[in-house]
Parts: C-alpha cells; structure tokens; sequence
C-alpha cells in the first residue's frame, strides 16, 4: 500500500526543494490569488519547526510584527510556494524552537552559522598562474 501512495505523491513532489534547516532565518515568497490577480507575498522570519515526510512536509516560520509572534505555517511541496530564500543560517541544538516563544529582545536571536570554504589545495593553487602565463 504505501508503495502505491509513493507512487501517486511522487508526481506532486517538487523536483529540487529549497534548502533549509531549523534555526535559519527564511524569507518565504507566497504566491496570492486574488480575484482574478496574482502576486508574490514574501513572510520573513524564523522556522521554528519541520515536521512531516514526503508530500505532507510542513515547516513553522515566526515572527514579530508590531511586538506581537506571528507563526505560520507552510506545506514544503505546495505549489503556493514559490521559493524559499534563506537569509541567515542560524546555529541550534534543538529540533524544534518553541522556546522563543517566551523569548523577547534580544533574548529572541539565534547564533549565526558560519560556514568557511575550504582552501583549494597547493598544488591547484600553483598549477593556476602557469595556465595564465601560458
């Protein structure tokens, strides 16, 4: 049976989902239909949570509009989503971020991820400027 289900989810499933974690600060574009226009809603702010597999994905995004959290909550694979853009990679030791619920000021921010590039190894680096003395 869920090989069937598999089979049938496998059509609606994005092709490349965006990629993002728990702790990174997102803005997430929308596509709205209203009436016979359509337009592109972007919502920032900070995924709190990931729950799901496979076409029922779902992700929590909060944030603070006038002193007051506001969550949301968004199906990965729906086609109302248009892209996910990530902003800031945050650093947690937590699947799920409900603590911030609490949390006001600065309190509320997260660590930010830094990622380093590797150095490319000697040897490339030495083989570089011969193929453009030649």
């Amino acid at each position: 049976m869920s090989q069937l289900l598999e089979l049938v989810e496998k059509s609606y499933l994005k092709p490349s989902p965006p990629e993002f974690h728990v702790g990174d600060t997102v803005d997430v574009l929308c596509r709205i239909v209203e009436g016979e226009k359509e337009r592109i809603q972007t919502f920032g702010g900070v995924i709190i949570a990931r729950q799901g597999r496979g076409l029922n994905e779902s992700f929590t995004v909060r944030r603070i509009v006038g002193n007051e959290g506001v969550e949301r909550k968004f199906l990965l694979h729906s086609p109302a989503i248009v892209d996910v853009k990530v902003r800031r990679r945050g650093r947690v030791r937590r699947a799920k971020l409900y603590y911030l619920r609490q949390r006001i000021g600065k309190a509320r921010k997260l660590r930010e991820l830094r990622i380093s590039h590797k150095k490319a190894p000697q040897a490339e680096l030495a083989a570089e400027p011969a193929a453009m003395a030649g």
